[in-house]
């Protein structure tokens, strides 16, 4: 039997735990690690190292695991973990963003302004899911507390968000899943659609883009780029140099999945375009239980990550596959009627989309 590298990732989230899943069947170990701990963990030399966050605390394991000589991608997760070098990075690459500045002692509200009439302030590092972020217009006061800790970006009036989940190998190969359209409220992603034919003329130009970011960065494994459409026209909005929550309709429908491809990727084994079959959706499961009669729902797949319940925290997510729209739509609509009305509008905003690009 061929060996195999085991992979540690730093992380031990629900992300780690679908990339172990994802492992089991190649016969890959995958070793989750809290990287808050202090016990080291039992690595050899020929372990490879990688990420399901961004962000991790300074202790004596995230040490180790960051020091190991198979820990991938450092200079990429140092840069998109910092939305001043993330954005540095895009303007260097002359991929299109939003305009934006960093908040410096220098920047008065006569400097925001000129960016913007309106602005979105995010801190330069975490804050996530909406988190750490704040509305400005022009005529209203600039806080202290953002000088040297957020960038402004100018607020985008974009028709929609959409995202592309890439890979690269080792060998500099890279593959990709298509177009993701994403519904996401008060910045917090709550649904999915993959596979609508209106989002392919946007495919070529997102390749293009992310496959210039990965080979700067010298990018091994599975990275994500959201982006904003604006007058059919794209705009990067966030990188993550991980798999990522927008991807997760892979498990449903393609081969490899996300973290099947990212485990190919950082383990060097080999690549393939992706194969997709049908169409998808996904929709997160916020701060609420699930039901088994969902189960019942053509197409329908619960994951569930065994979390603690609390309001606005993801604690699972549902996957849909159907082989065409008219079967997906009425997969929607049967698990629609299972649940309360003010639980509906994700589903039903899917729905809605499908039906938009559905064959006349």
């Amino acid at each position: 039997m061929m060996l195999l590298p085991r992979v540690a990732i730093i992380g031990n989230g629900q992300l780690g735990r679908m990339l172990k899943q994802a492992g089991a069947p190649m016969g890959l170990e995958v070793i989750p690690c809290d990287p808050s701990l202090d016990e080291p963990v039992a690595l050899n030399p020929d372990d490879v190292v990688t990420v399901e966050q961004e962000l991790w605390p300074d202790t004596p394991r995230s040490r180790q695991l960051t020091a190991h000589p198979g820990f991938l991608n450092a200079r990429a997760t140092q840069v998109i973990r910092d939305r001043l070098s993330e954005k540095s990075l895009l303007d260097h690459l002359k991929i299109g963003t939003a305009p934006w500045c960093n908040i410096t002692a220098d920047h008065t509200t006569e400097h925001l302004a000129l960016v913007g009439e309106k602005l979105v302030i995010k801190r330069r590092q975490g804050g996530y899911d909406g988190r750490g972020q704040w509305r400005w217009k022009q005529g209203e006061p600039a806080l202290d507390e953002w000088l040297g800790e957020c960038i402004a970006e100018k607020m985008i009036p974009f028709e929609e968000e959409v995202s592309l989940i890439g890979a690269r190998g080792h060998d500099g190969k890279c593959v990709f899943y298509p177009l993701t359209l994403n519904l996401h409220q008060q910045g917090i992603l709550h649904a999915s659609v993959a596979g609508l034919p209106r989002l392919e003329p946007l495919q070529a130009t997102a390749e293009e883009w992310l496959t210039r970011i990965m080979v700067e960065l010298d990018y091994v494994g599975v990275m994500a780029m959201e982006c904003f459409v604006v007058d059919g026209t794209l705009l990067v909005n966030e990188l993550a140099p991980r798999v990522h929550n927008s991807g997760h309709w892979t498990q449903a429908g393609a081969n490899p999945s996300q973290f099947g491809l990212h485990l190919r990727a950082v383990a060097d084994l080999p690549l393939h375009t992706p194969q997709i079959h049908g169409i998808s959706v996904m929709w997160n499961l916020l701060g609420r239980d699930w039901s088994t009669d969902w189960l019942a729902v053509p197409g329908c797949d619960v994951h569930w990550y065994d979390k603690e319940i609390r309001p606005g925290r993801k604690v699972g997510h549902v996957n849909l596959n159907l082989p065409n729209h008219a079967l997906l739509q009425d997969s929607l609509n049967q698990l629609a009627d299972l649940l309360p009305e003010d639980d509906r509008s994700p589903l039903l905003w899917a729905l809605r989309e499908i039906q938009a690009d559905s064959p006349a």
